[in-house]
């Protein structure tokens, strides 16, 4: 009797265990689940500006207080509202469908990149809560300090679809290299800046909620003044404008240290530069959206790059962080097991 060949019962079927059933199988499950990552992190940066969409063209009550219908319908009236508040719920629904594909197969999965296991309830956790803020916000108001926690939830969202992207593509490329750990300091001021950002897009989103467009209608100074005070509408202007600047400081500080170390880690060096391109794109914008009166263009060009800067700095954070190798031996085992066995 031979011990080598996967275990049969007596009528000679080998029981299903959950790996894959044949050499193809695995091939083709990475294939799809890197599709899918791609799709689902456009779609979730597409669902992030339809909402930022909703909410600078007004089109909140587009639906009423119906929800996940529109004013009680399944299809929106032919108003503009309606048809802007709707199709941003169908695509939300679209994309959570991959979302939650992606999570069943990241999970399927798990064996060969385990460094995906985490990210797993993050990416669901945070779709989960962007859509329950939404309902909520619909069918209960909520004061702006609340709805501004919508577009946070996005940006969570968003990451944690880009970052299991980024996983696949990285490990199933076989681009992965085992590298040096990050400088503890630095590690520490990526996810500080990370934190930094989220305060500065919740407090971008909190102007538009607390209805205080009106505020600071000059650039770089707020009408003209250096120190217009904290209350009021230029009050909410100028504390947004205060905490981009700060994060302006510190990811340039990032930059200059993460310079001393780009011999041994220039992935972090690399990203560093490219948040302090994307954050001096951002001010570039935030000048433009106060000079056109935030026209939906550029308000819209200012959330994408926020949340472009957003997923930048969690791409460092996550690189900080000990990568757990994929595990090419489960593979090996997974097409051993499935391969055809010779006769007693």
């Amino acid at each position: 009797m031979r011990f080598d060949k996967p275990f049969q019962d007596r009528h000679g079927i080998i029981p299903f265990s959950g790996p894959p059933r044949s050499k193809r199988d695995t091939p083709a499950m990475e294939q799809l689940l890197r599709r899918l990552s791609i799709l689902g992190t456009i779609g979730m940066f597409t669902v992030l500006l339809m909402g930022a969409t909703v909410t600078d063209t007004g089109s909140q009550t587009g639906c009423g207080r119906s929800w996940p219908l529109c004013h009680g319908n399944f299809l929106p009236a032919s108003v503009r509202a309606s048809v802007i508040e709707f199709s941003h719920r169908a695509v939300t629904g679209v994309i959570g469908i991959v979302i939650i594909a992606l999570a069943v197969l990241s999970i399927r999965i798990r064996h060969k990149y385990p460094a995906l296991l985490p990210l797993v309830p993050i990416m669901v956790g945070a779709l989960l809560l962007q859509s329950g803020m939404g309902a909520w916000a619909v069918k209960y108001p909520q004061s702006a300090a609340v709805l501004a926690l919508h577009f946070g939830f996005s940006l969570v969202a968003v990451a944690g679809v880009f970052l299991v992207m980024r996983v696949i593509d990285e490990q199933s490329s076989g681009r992965y290299v085992q590298k040096p750990p990050a400088p503890p300091l630095l590690k520490a001021l990526f996810w500080l800046s990370v934190i930094v950002v989220y305060v500065v897009a919740y407090s971008g989103a909190y102007i538009k909620h607390a209805k205080a467009e009106d505020g600071c209608r000059s650039w770089p100074l707020c009408d003209g003044h250096v120190w217009p005070g904290l209350s009021g509408d230029n009050g909410v202007i100028f504390m947004h404008r205060l905490a981009a600047f700060g994060s302006m400081l510190l990811l340039i500080g990032i930059a200059w240290y993460a310079y001393k170390y780009r011999a041994i880690r220039p992935d972090l060096f690399n990203v560093a530069l490219l948040a302090v391109l994307a954050v001096a794109c951002q001010a570039v914008v935030g000048g433009i959206v106060a000079a056109t009166n935030m026209q939906l263009i550029s308000t819209l060009l200012h959330a994408g790059l926020m949340a472009v800067l957003f997923l930048v700095l969690c791409e460092g954070c996550r690189l900080t962080v000990p990568q757990r190798a994929p595990n090419q031996a489960w593979s090996i085992n997974q097409q051993q097991a499935v391969a055809p066995q010779g006769a007693d």
